[in-house]
């Protein structure tokens, strides 16, 4: 019998006997692996365990608690979930049905909508089914043998897709006992080893993501390795939803949304406190690091955004105007319009690097199905600034500017920050050298730092390569924030120069940076990491000072007042209620510190200080507890 050798990822080898499957090798590794393994990656391409292996492959065998085998069972349930709807809707007919983070979804057309109630139902047959422990089968049909299947079953969306296949093509399909579709899989090898789900959620789309489509019913569902996986994601999900920023920024006053402005936020005073905070410090942080804050027009003419490359690229993405026969562009970001400034004066290679900031609002066209409270908006406001550099200063300036990431990031309670760096996509400006000097000068920064990092290779900008820092927040969620970026093809575009030190005119490199990206959706992250419990720097009241009875009440003012006039944002709740009602309520707005004034507090000139956590902290003088207030603000910062 022919031997195959057959390589492992460690570097060791197996040999099979001819004809065997990636399968038939976890079982000659041991029975514990070939219980847990439920795919493979024949040659770096992920397959089916099914599939018959050839002498020289290189195989790395996939169990359900990898990232890979994760994507496997997200990918194999949706089938799964599909099957059950249409066991338990017999018209329904099934369309498209991807994997996403944290899960999947299936669009169905159907003669009404899925209701809360179906959910339930499909769920408990899709558990039924999985208990069939049908095996999943993957077959190769001829593109027009598919087509005419799936049209003999009333499918016409899957024909439709299978038809647009080009002619002649195999097409795969996989089985699960009498029901299959359409799929490059690879899945799982039966539905015994889908257990750990749950459908989550319905909604409305469009056939294509086209309003002028027929409208589809989407099914939304979770999958997970392992039970306590499960678990621990549904956990996650209640956490997020108590902290959902749009429900606490309703409670807490902060901020609202309304149709007249969709994706445009109208601040409240408590939330436009808590934006003047973020501004100033980010402001004081740009002064102390060497840039200059500028202010650029709104709406500038189209020409200017063509000359850039922008109108091109993202004309859909922009809102127009015109008056006397001339188009503008409300602005979607602020590059071409600091290179405006920039040009304003001959600079010297002894002028740069030179710095330029600005809190640039901008106008995006985003689709209306797309915004999300603060975390995606159609105007938001830009920590954003550009350096304008010889090619030689790019690392010390790049590096300078993780510096002030991590002091930034650090100042908001955030400590875990990832970081990938994006190289040259395949489309793309500037010669090769000047890639080879931006790609190892984001590399050496980095580097130098002493900072782990991933590659995204190939997903730089066309302009240049860049540096992408995401936070990890308390629920372990990730959010892309920061970005330094290098541009060698804007400056030119738009005519800025510099003088070289041998007198030549060259065009200066451009770094396109931001720390917190859109200050709205940093808010936002905000909000939801603290649950509104702002730390007191940051806490829009950060102490409300309530009277017992009306004797009291030109007391509290004096109190207030005198905190005011220090610099705290200090309130005063003289209404007629009981101040065990008060102190509920101030706490309910996630006050820091509440405090109380009676008779004895009025007389001794003192006040009665408890937090928004319970704890009472005694009797104080006001100039004492103005002096902890204060103090506590630095420890923060």
């Amino acid at each position: 019998m022919y031997v195959m050798n057959i390589q492992l990822p460690d570097g060791s080898s197996r040999s099979l006997h001819d004809g065997a499957s990636a399968f038939d090798l976890a079982k000659d590794i041991g029975e514990g692996l070939a219980r847990a393994v439920i795919a493979a990656t024949v040659n770096n391409q992920t397959c089916d365990l099914s599939t018959v292996l050839s002498d020289g492959d290189v195989v790395s065998l996939i169990t359900e608690k990898s990232p890979e085998g994760l994507e496997v069972i997200r990918h194999s349930t949706s089938h799964l979930m599909a099957m059950a709807v249409q066991e338990v809707f017999p018209s329904a007919q099934v369309t498209i049905g991807p994997v996403i983070e944290d899960g999947f979804y299936y669009d169905f057309a159907f003669e009404r909508a899925f209701t809360p109630e179906d959910l339930k139902v499909i769920e408990k047959k899709m558990k039924e089914i999985a208990r069939r422990k049908l095996p999943i089968v993957r077959e190769e049909w001829a593109r027009d043998d598919a087509v005419k299947h799936f049209e003999g079953l009333g499918e016409k969306y899957k024909a439709l897709l299978i038809g647009r296949i080009p002619a002649g093509e195999t097409v795969s399909l996989y089985k699960q006992g009498e029901w299959s579709d359409l799929c490059r899989g690879p899945h799982v090898p039966n539905t015994s080893k889908l257990r750990f789900f749950k459908l989550m959620k319905v909604s409305g789309a469009y056939w294509e993501g086209d309003a002028k489509n027929e409208q589809l019913h989407r099914i939304y569902g979770t999958a997970w390795a392992s039970k306590e996986d499960l678990k621990a994601y549904l956990h996650r999900l209640e956490e997020a939803e108590k902290r959902d920023h749009r429900k606490l920024a309703k409670k807490l006053d902060l901020f609202h949304l309304q149709d007249e402005a969709p994706g445009m936020i109208f601040w409240h005073p408590k939330g436009w406190s808590v934006w003047q905070v973020v501004e100033n410090e980010i402001r004081s942080i740009m002064q102390n690091n060497g840039y200059q804050e500028i202010k650029t027009p709104q709406v500038v003419d189209r020409k200017l955004w063509e000359k850039s490359g922008h109108w091109e690229k993202f004309r859909d993405d922009m809102f127009t105007t015109n008056t006397e026969n001339r188009e503008y562009a409300i602005k979607p970001m602020n590059c071409p319009c600091h290179i405006q400034v920039y040009n304003q004066a001959l600079h010297s290679y002894r002028d740069l690097p030179l710095r330029l900031a600005e809190f640039g609002s901008c106008h995006r066209n985003e689709p209306s199905g797309t915004l999300h409270g603060l975390m995606r908006l159609r105007n938001f406001v830009q920590d954003d600034a550009h350096i304008f550099c010889t090619e030689d200063q790019i690392q010390v300036e790049v590096s300078d500017f993780i510096d002030l990431v991590f002091e930034t990031y650090k100042k908001f309670g955030f400590e875990e920050v990832i970081i990938f760096l994006s190289d040259r996509p395949e489309k793309r400006v500037g010669t090769d050298e000047q890639w080879d000097k931006g790609e190892a000068s984001l590399h050496e920064a980095l580097k130098s730092k002493g900072l782990e990092y991933g590659l995204n290779p190939g997903e730089g900008a066309f302009y240049g390569p860049k540096i992408e820092f995401s936070l990890k927040d308390c629920l372990g969620r990730v959010w892309q924030c920061g970005t330094i970026q290098v541009d060698f093809s804007m400056p030119g575009r738009l005519d800025a120069e510099y003088i070289a030190e041998d007198n030549s005119k060259k065009t200066p490199v451009m770094l396109h940076r931001a720390v917190l990206g859109s200050l709205e959706r940093f808010i936002g992250i905000l909000i939801e990491e603290y649950e509104g419990k702002f730390p007191l720097w940051l806490a829009p009241t950060q102490a409300v000072v309530c009277n017992i009875s009306e004797s009291q009440s030109e007391y509290v003012q004096e109190v207030t007042e005198k905190m005011q006039q220090a610099g705290l944002r200090v309130e005063s709740d003289l209404r007629n209620e009981k101040v065990g009602y008060k102190v509920r309520a101030h706490t309910l707005d996630r006050v820091p510190y509440i405090l109380v004034v009676g008779d004895r507090e009025r007389d001794e000139k003192t006040i009665s200080v408890r937090t928004r956590s319970g704890d009472n902290l005694g009797t104080k003088t006001v100039d004492a507890w103005i002096a902890e207030m204060q103090d506590m603000q630095k420890e923060y910062k």
